[in-house]
């Protein structure tokens, strides 16, 4: 009777939402108008609570992250350290989105473009690596708040958790502040992960429906090579990572992580993850200081899927449309991808918006983006798990690092 009784984990949760919703949107496949009119909003609301906890959760994660390591020398050795893992991984990504698709050309079938029927042009604000630099640093304190700007709400906590830190006895009531406020947003937390199995099947539905087998097929030769490359980076780079530097059984981690991964799937963004990827490093031995310090930067910076993405479309939409790429275009896309994806919001489609910024820089025409926008949803799910996993991934290697280290100023 107890085991009938015992609730499934939020793992078991997640995997019946994600089948109930394949189902549902099945067999409400011309119910299109009911699904978005009526399930559809549920799923936003809960995507809402998820997005609206997330910029406190980064700012007073971080900040009590550093204070409670109480030594900013500690917090600048790893907020270095995961900064050197996270570009190392991106270059790794982008590579390999460029070289796959390149590899197996004239195996893959295309979409033919004519470049003037690609549609529409996508009209983004174009950002230079400067304007990425620039735009870190916000002139009022306010705004990175309400335009949930991460990057520029991270070093606001970075600066604000260091003076506290420096400021010492003076600084105690704030510092005592932060660590209460720090809790009250991890409570509120909870509340919202409750809701975790009806969010995931209220958003994953209409996705279903919008996104039937018609859609799938037409562009099944650019969601092969992209899911393609995510797989071959999680099993030899991630693997790897955890494997060589981390000192864990890959095959730990993966299973470790299943919860955050199969929530980031269904919800494709990374930021709304972050909760869950805390809890799951957690439980594979990386301390709640350390994570949240890495899972927040990560969540900002490290956009692996976003990268091998961006290098992917790049090369396919270029040969859909007749375009012989130079070694300077494969190098052009691989800068401005990795720079693209360390700028890109972690929220559903955000990486469309830089994705002219790539095509342009290559001479690819920003038009193509009109068409990449059609599967983004879908490749955004498998995009968004990358990114994620990715993020846990330096969680355990920055563990494992900083415990060696210990180690030997013990000795």
């Amino acid at each position: 009777m107890k085991l009938l009784r015992r609730k499934p984990s939020l793992t078991t949760q997640i995997a019946l939402a994600l089948l109930l919703a394949v189902v549902a949107g099945m067999l409400l496949q011309h119910q299109a108008d009911f699904v978005n009119g009526y399930i559809k909003p549920i799923g936003t609301i809960f995507l809402n609570l998820l997005k609206f906890i997330v910029v406190p959760l980064v700012l007073f994660s971080i900040m009590a992250g550093i204070l409670s390591m109480n030594d900013v020398k500690k917090v600048g050795s790893l907020g270095l350290r995961a900064l050197l893992y996270f570009m190392v991984t991106t270059l790794f990504a982008v590579t390999l989105g460029l070289v796959v698709p390149s590899l197996l050309r004239g195996v893959i079938p295309l979409i033919h473009i004519a470049p003037e029927s690609a549609g529409g042009a996508v009209e983004v604000q174009r950002l230079s690596v400067m304007d990425q630099v620039v735009n870190m640093f916000p002139s009022n304190i306010i705004e990175p708040f309400v335009k949930m700007e991460m990057m520029p709400v991270i070093v606001i906590a970075l600066f604000f958790g260091i003076a506290m830190v420096h400021v010492g006895e003076k600084g105690e009531m704030a510092r005592k502040v932060t660590l209460s406020l720090n809790e009250v947003v991890g409570k509120v937390l909870g509340y919202i992960m409750a809701l975790a199995p009806l969010g995931v099947f209220c958003m994953l539905t209409p996705v279903v429906v919008d996104n039937g087998p018609s859609v799938l097929a037409s562009y099944a030769a650019l969601l092969g090579l992209a899911y393609l490359c995510f797989f071959i980076h999680a099993a030899v780079v991630y693997s790897s990572a955890v494997g060589l530097l981390g000192k864990m059984s890959p095959l730990k981690f993966y299973k470790g992580l299943q919860p955050a991964m199969l929530f980031a799937f269904s919800s494709d963004s990374s930021v709304a993850t972050l909760p869950y990827t805390m809890q799951c490093t957690e439980k594979m031995g990386v301390s709640k200081d350390t994570g949240r310090f890495v899972l927040s930067l990560g969540a900002t910076i490290n956009m692996d899927g976003v990268a091998i993405y961006l290098g992917v479309a790049s090369v396919f939409m270029a040969q859909c449309c007749g375009i012989e790429l130079t070694m300077g275009q494969y190098l052009a896309i691989a800068f401005a991808s990795t720079v693209a994806s360390i700028g890109t919001p972690g929220i559903p489609g955000g990486s469309l918006a830089l994705m002219a910024m790539v095509f342009a820089s290559a001479g690819i025409p920003v038009e193509c983006v009109a068409v990449a926008a059609g599967i983004d949803r879908i490749i955004d799910m498998g995009r968004t798990v990358m990114s994620v996993t990715g993020d846990a991934s330096c969680a355990v290697v920055m563990q494992r690092l900083i415990g060696r280290n210990e180690e030997r100023i013990k000795q």
